[in-house]
This record gives structure tokens, C-alpha cells and sequence, in this order.
């Protein structure tokens, strides 16, 4: 059976001593995170994960979701239980608003507890994780009535939530939905259609489910632009807070899903459901669109998460299983065969991963911060520059982070070798439940377009070029110690290709549109290469300042040092071949008539 253990050593390192924390006391929420309870919430969060959601993460993936004859949802042995234990311990109401009844604390810390959360068991994170999403959408554009009767139970994880966007015949073109509302006597709307694809949809976690569900008014226009918002309670609320009648929205049935099985993965049906418009008519993306950049941060994690639990267990089997010698001669002599740690292959995958594990935690944690600080920063242009830098990394962090994340759990997979392969190791259901990530909350592919035709122009490109001078001026300060010259040295090239991808596809996206689409995808992986290296070099600088003062601690920071050395050794390099790809263009790509993609006979 696979294991796991919270790495709260690195997230406390990567909070108290990369992002400091503390010193953002002056800061609404902040004034009580103290390294001391910042280590003590990690702790016990990472217990709570490894305790509580390891255990039943393989039992969710072998058992799945039932529907039952009432179109009710069973999920899991297990699941239950442990979301009690969650909405109790309320490790999901960290970073909410006190007056709503969270906590009022950090992003960060919320982030932390939810990277542990989706490692320890991905499809039982997604029921609070979407919740959060919900949550934010309603504190953005929910009316104060609305935000009343439904945010504290939300919350409280006493009602969970979900969002209602793909229809059969509709995904990323959204304005082809067909689910209408009709407006009612009573101010409320009629909500009837079908949507597919709904995580959470049903289940029997919660006393009550709402449902944000994106619908058109009559006469709306038929495009994105005649899109609005409305919410859609499982069971209708009444004015005292207690649950009414149920409303007229079902579970037709369970998708039967590649990997996350323990989450139900519902189409629902709307047959004149009772909804309640969010925000203003025909602008409903735009709300729904607060929701999903939350929830792309987090699947972002998800791909951390699969390639940290991946990592783990393929340690694990590295160190136990014994498969021929070392090259330079027996490791062990008086054992018939040395661990398969001696060999440089199996090494080649497991300092990938860690390298690539320990600095995106780091970006995804910092991005977190960055959160934090487009909302409560002092001054309104630290606000400003915050969201502008999370609104370009946010694309990086889903595509970049899913996409290796994915690979790192195949190549954990491949350490085990046939015993990879054997569902009992546990290996297959973190590929499986890996490559979700890659797909929803917006294709990696809309991930680089966003990226490339949105985010690098905004405010005239601003964002972007804070990105390189800070990368740049990071780079120069680190070269100033010998153990980390070869690591800001490659970075900064890195960084170099990113301005050379960037300037190639502002002179050649306007001569032919397909120039930037076709270069997208290689540009994300730049930036993503870029932002781990500067992550890196961060560590790096932090680690040699804890030797400097004399930490005891000396094994995990050389461990940092040498780790930033492999990641610009063999990640860094990458930049200038994907730069080269970019420059390939669009034109051999797009010549071939469609005709020839067919196989003859």
C-alpha cells in the first residue's frame, strides 16, 4: 500500500524563511503568524492529511462513486467520516472571512494545507477545494443577502459548492451553452438545461449543495457576452436558515473517469430549478471567472501534489529493492545487489523530481502570497503589481505545473518498473489521478493561450517585464557567493530565452496570429523553467544564509544547494531548445490540408 508523510519541514522552510511571513505583521490577518504557529498549523495539517485522507485514498480509487435508484450519490468507505472530521477540525475556513465565520488568516497557510490535502488523497480535497472556489465567486459578486445565507455554512463545510459550466455540446466555447433561466414573479429564475462534467455534483458529504450555474436570459445575446451567473441550492433555503423543499436539480449520472474516482463527477439536470441571479445579467463570466482562477492556483498544487506523493513512494522503493551494481563497482559487497539508488538513471528521475517538487511549492506558495497581498498590501500600487503578477504566473502555475507534474508521476511510475504496473503498488492510480489536472479548469493548451494572447500585453506588457528585472537582479545578487554563481549564471540565461521567446513573438504573432498559438505551449514552459530557476535561486540564497549563521541543520540545506545545481543543469538548458521550436512558427504546422491527417488504406 503507498505511503505518505506531509513534507512540512520544506513548507516550513519555504513560509518562515523564503516568504518571512512575519514580517508582513502590519497586514490585516498576518499579525499573529509567528514562525512558531505558522509551524504549528503545518504540523498539524500535514498529521491531519497523512492520518486521516492517506488511508483512504486508495479505497476511493477501487470503490468510486455510486449513484443510487433516487439518483442520490454514495461516495466511498470512508469519505464520510473524514469529511466530519474535516468540517470539525475546519482546515478549510483558514484563509475565509471572519465575519462569515473563517479564521481570516493568510492564503499561504490555507495553500499549504491544501497542497498536504490534495496529496494525502486528490479526490476528497476536490469537495472542499471546490467549495473554496464557490465561496470566492459569492464574496466577489453575491449580493449581501446572498452572501449571508450562504457563506457561513459554506464555510463551515456544513453546505459544500460547485460550478456549473460544460454542456454536451459546449467546453472552453462557452457561449454555446443552451441552459436558460426564466424570470419568475418572485424575482427568482427557472433554471433548466443540462450540464456535464460537474465535480461534486452530488453526493453525501453535506446536508446541502450550491450550485453556480452559468445561464442564458431571454433574448441574451448568443455568444460569451450573453452569459450570466445565477445560484442554485440543492435544497432551497429558508428565511431562518433551515432547509426546505429540494430543488428541481438531479444527478443523471457518474461519469466513469480515467483516475479521481472518489470524486463524483456528476451531469446534472435542471428542470426549472429555482436559481438566484449573482452579480449583473450577461456578465456572468466574468464572476464565474473569479471562481476558476482560485481553482486554477489549485490545480496547479494538484500537480505538485501528484508528483510530491509519486516522488515519495518511488524514494521508497528506490532505497528497498536491490536490482544489479553500481557501475564503478559494489555499493554493498556483502549484499547480493546493490539498490537500484546506484544507478544513474533512477537517480536522473528522482532529482528531477525533487528538483522539480521543492521549487514548485515554493512558486505555488509565493504565488499564494501573492494573493494575499492584491488584497491586503498597504499601498494601492503593491495591490496593484501583486495582481498583476499573480494574473501572468496563474497560467504558468496550472499548465506548467500539471504538465510536469504529470510526467514526474510517470517517471516515478517507471522507477518501480513492472511493479509499476501492479495497481496494489499504488503508482497507477497517482498517473490516473495526475492526468486530470492537465484537462480541467481550462486545457493547458487555453493555459498557454491566455498566457501568450492575454496576459503578456495587459498594461502594456508591465507585468512581464517586472518578471525579467526581477529575475535578473536576483540572478546578479546570488553570483556574489561561489555556491551559487552556476546556478544564477544558467538561470539568467533561462531568462535571456524567455525575452528572446517573448521578442520573437511580438514581431511575428501580428504578421500571422497562428505564429503565437503555435509557440504558446513552448513559451508556458519557458516561463515555467524561468520562474522554478528563480525559485531556486531564492532557496539557494536562503540555505546558504542558514549554514552561514550556523544552523544544525546542515543536511537539508546542502541538500537545497545541491538540488539548485541539478535543476540549472539539467532544467535550465531546456529554455534555448524551446525557444528554438517557437521560432520553427506556425507555417509547416498549419499547411497540411486535413485530408492528409487521415491514414490510407
Amino acid at each position: 500500500m503507498p505511503s505518505y508523510v506531509a513534507p512540512t519541514r520544506d513548507a516550513r522552510f519555504i513560509v518562515n524563511e523564503l516568504l518571512k511571513l512575519d514580517g508582513y505583521g502590519n497586514l490585516p490577518g498576518f499579525a499573529d503568524v509567528s514562525p512558531d504557529f505558522v509551524t504549528t498549523v503545518i504540523d498539524e495539517a500535514g498529521k491531519f492529511s497523512a492520518q486521516v485522507l492517506a488511508p483512504i485514498n486508495q479505497v476511493g480509487d477501487s470503490e468510486g462513486c455510486t449513484r443510487n435508484a433516487d439518483a442520490s450519490v454514495t461516495t466511498p468507505k470512508g469519505f464520510k467520516a473524514a469529511f466530519d472530521a474535516l468540517r470539525e477540525a475546519g482546515w478549510s475556513s483558514l484563509s475565509h472571512p471572519a465575519e462569515f465565520g473563517g479564521q481570516g488568516l493568510p492564503h499561504v497557510l490555507a495553500f499549504v494545507v491544501e497542497e498536504f490535502m490534495s496529496t494525502a488523497n486528490h479526490a476528497f480535497a476536490m469537495y472542499a477545494g471546490l467549495t473554496n472556489g464557490a465561496i470566492s465567486a459569492l464574496i466577489a459578486k453575491g449580493s449581501p443577502e446572498q452572501q449571508a445565507k450562504y457563506l457561513p455554512k459554506m464555510i463551515s463545510l456544513e453546505w459544500t459548492g460547485t460550478m456549473n459550466l460544460t454542456e454536451p455540446q459546449c467546453g472552453t466555447d462557452l457561449g454555446l451553452i443552451r441552459t436558460r433561466a426564466e424570470p419568475q414573479a418572485d424575482g427568482s429564475y427557472a433554471i433548466s438545461g443540462t450540464k456535464i462534467f460537474i465535480s461534486a455534483g452530488e453526493h453525501d458529504l453535506a446536508d446541502n449543495i450550491i450550485h453556480l450555474v452559468l445561464a442564458k436570459l431571454p433574448g441574451a445575446p448568443e455568444s460569451s457576452k450573453g452569459i450570466s451567473l445565477f445560484v442554485v441550492p440543492k435544497f432551497l433555503v429558508n428565511e431562518d436558515g433551515s432547509l426546505g423543499e429540494r430543488n428541481a436539480v438531479s444527478c443523471g449520472s457518474i461519469e466513469h473517469k480515467m483516475g479521481i474516482h472518489g470524486n463524483a463527477t456528476c451531469l446534472l439536470n435542471y428542470d426549472g430549478a429555482k436559481g438566484w441571479l449573482v452579480g449583473e445579467e450577461n456578465r456572468g463570466l466574468a464572476a464565474m471567472f473569479i471562481m476558476m482562477n482560485a481553482a486554477r492556483l489549485g490545480v496547479g498544487m494538484q500537480g505538485l501534489a501528484q508528483a510530491e506523493v509519486s516522488y515519495q513512494n518511488a524514494v521508497i522503493y528506490a532505497q528497498d529493492r536491490r536490482q544489479g551494481r553500481a557501475l564503478t563497482g559494489p555499493a554493498e559487497p556483502q549484499e547480493k545487489a546493490d539498490t537500484l539508488f546506484v544507478h544513474p538513471d533512477v537517480r536522473r528521475m528522482l532529482m528531477d523530481a525533487k528538483a522539480f517538487t521543492e521549487a514548485m511549492r515554493a512558486l505555488c506558495l509565493w504565488g499564494a502570497l501573492q494573493v494575499d497581498l492584491s488584497h491586503k498590501a498597504a499601498r494601492e500600487e503593491e495591490r496593484a503589481a501583486a495582481d498583476e503578477m499573480i494574473g501572468l504566473l496563474t497560467p504558468v502555475i496550472k499548465g506548467y505545473g500539471t504538465d510536469k507534474g504529470f510526467d514526474i508521476a510517470v517517471n516515478m511510475q517507471q522507477v518501480f518498473g513492472g511493479h509499476g504496473y501492479i495497481e496494489e503498488w499504488g503508482m497507477s492510480q497517482f498517473v490516473r489521478d495526475a492526468r486530470i489536472a492537465q484537462i480541467y479548469e481550462g486545457t493547458n493548451g487555453i493555459q498557454a493561450m491566455d498566457l501568450v494572447g492575454r496576459k503578456l500585453a495587459l498594461n502594456g506588457g508591465k507585468a512581464i517585464q517586472r518578471f525579467f528585472a526581477m529575475v535578473d537582479e536576483e540572478c546578479a545578487a546570488a553570483k556574489g557567493d561561489e555556491r551559487l554563481a552556476g546556478v544564477a549564471e544558467k538561470v539568467e540565461k533561462a531568462n535571456g530565452e524567455l525575452k528572446a521567446a517573448t521578442m520573437w513573438l511580438m514581431q511575428n504573432a501580428m504578421k500571422d496570429p497562428n505564429n503565437a498559438a503555435a509557440g504558446a505551449h513552448h513559451y508556458m514552459h519557458i516561463m515555467g523553467i524561468v520562474a522554478l530557476g528563480l525559485m531556486w535561486v531564492r532557496m539557494g540564497t536562503a540555505a546558504a544564509a542558514a549554514l552561514n549563521a550556523g544552523s544544525d541543520d546542515t543536511a537539508f540545506y546542502e541538500a537545497k544547494l545541491v538540488t539548485a545545481r541539478y535543476y540549472a543543469e539539467r532544467y535550465a538548458p531546456d529554455a534555448g531548445a524551446l525557444r528554438r521550436k517557437i521560432e520553427g512558427g506556425a507555417a509547416a504546422m498549419m499547411e497540411l490540408p486535413v485530408e492528409a491527417f487521415a491514414t490510407a488504406a
